[in-house]
């Protein structure tokens, strides 16, 4: 299909003069550097976006530190920024609207999507934002390129008193919102929380904050174990120096836990979870996407003590509204969670970073 940029922001000729911008661009299992690279062409009912801000995923570490697909690729999901160019046929967006932009779309008349399983639908798995190469998101890059079918459905309109950095949080809430869902969490219950990375602690606010529950949480780390307790968690716990068993029972009349959410993917957690759940409780694995990972667990804790295992992958295009109203009104404080902002010219710094966290880190953003 021949390009076409039929309406551009101020100035586009500074923009585009060259041609190029800056992208992080993934050259193999371990390296991402910043590069030179053409600006994404769009053609009809698609959208150039220039990228304010995109927080980096766990997902996108694993791809780079793995190598789980092949170079070259341009990562990054969580994207927020400003319109910079629409295609022929685009009525909805105009240059100069910021946006924050979905990465996959599911087709909404498929078998899955008529169960509501949309991330298992076919055009769901198809990745329809890049900055070039294969798609693979793009979001670290100065722009990148919303094909039809995201541009159509995939892309929300940010309100003018709210940030980019804190925009670009509406895709990993969607997510987490839906393993909280998928986890049939009811207010009142005990929920129990491991790991309190990001996805730890929007999983524990969101366990609280919409879902009513009372929830503990566990981390190795002692700064995310005060911020989580900070964030409204009853007590967070340390792993590697205290009986966490011990600990979750006294505090649930011996029994344990309704639900533990695992946000930590570690093969070794599905046993202890398993363990910290009361007979009949429910553990929800958040994240295992490892496509190498193994897991064991004790058969009778499923097949006596009627524990169930449960699973959430991506997000859930039902609770694309739902996930920005929680982040555009403020009822989440992720602003909280943010702890480094990165250039894309010290990306590699940023993705070092993201793949050995320290106890100054947590969430952390690139901005282009």
């Amino acid at each position: 299909m021949t390009p076409i940029r039929t309406e551009t922001s101020t100035a586009p000729e500074t923009i585009h003069r060259q041609g190029r911008m800056w992208a992080g661009v993934y050259r193999g299992k371990g390296r991402v550097a910043a590069e030179e690279v053409p600006v994404p062409e769009i053609s009809a009912g698609e959208v150039l976006v220039r990228v304010r801000a995109c927080g980096i995923c766990g997902t996108d570490i694993k791809k780079i530190k793995h190598g789980f697909l092949p170079p070259p690729q341009i990562f990054g999901h969580e994207i927020a920024g400003v319109v910079e160019a629409v295609g022929n046929g685009v009525e909805q967006w105009r240059p100069g609207d910021r946006v924050l932009s979905f990465h996959h779309i599911p087709c909404g008349n498929c078998f899955y999507c008529e169960r509501k399983l949309y991330s298992q639908c076919p055009t769901y798995k198809k990745v329809g934002v890049t900055s070039g190469f294969r798609p693979s998101g793009g979001g670290f890059a100065e722009y990148v390129r919303v094909m039809d079918w995201i541009a159509a459905r995939g892309m929300v309109a940010i309100p003018p008193d709210v940030s980019f950095e804190e925009a670009t949080f509406v895709e990993p809430i969607n997510t987490c919102l839906k393993a909280i869902y998928k986890a049939r969490i009811k207010a009142g219950e005990r929920v129990l929380v491991i790991g309190q990375g990001p996805i730890g602690m929007l999983l524990m606010l969101l366990a609280r904050i919409h879902a009513g529950a009372q929830v503990m949480t566990t981390d190795p780390m002692a700064a995310r174990r005060l911020k989580s307790v900070e964030l409204g968690a009853e007590e967070s716990f340390d792993p590697l120096n205290s009986d966490v068993v011990e600990a979750v029972r006294a505090r649930t009349s011996g029994r344990g836990v309704d639900m533990v959410l695992v946000a930590a993917p570690q093969p070794e957690l599905l046993e202890q979870a398993l363990t910290l759940a009361r007979p009949g409780g429910r553990v929800l694995l958040f994240a295992y996407n490892d496509p190498l990972l193994r897991v064991e667990f004790p058969a009778a804790t499923v097949g006596i003590d009627e524990k169930e295992i449960l699973g959430s992958y991506s997000a859930s295009f039902d609770l694309q509204e739902e996930s920005a109203r929680l982040v555009f009104k403020r009822i989440l404080p992720v602003r909280e969670l943010i702890s480094h902002r990165f250039p894309l010219s010290q990306i590699d710094q940023a993705v070092d970073l993201a793949a050995h966290p320290t106890e100054e880190s947590l969430k952390i953003i690139l901005v282009p």
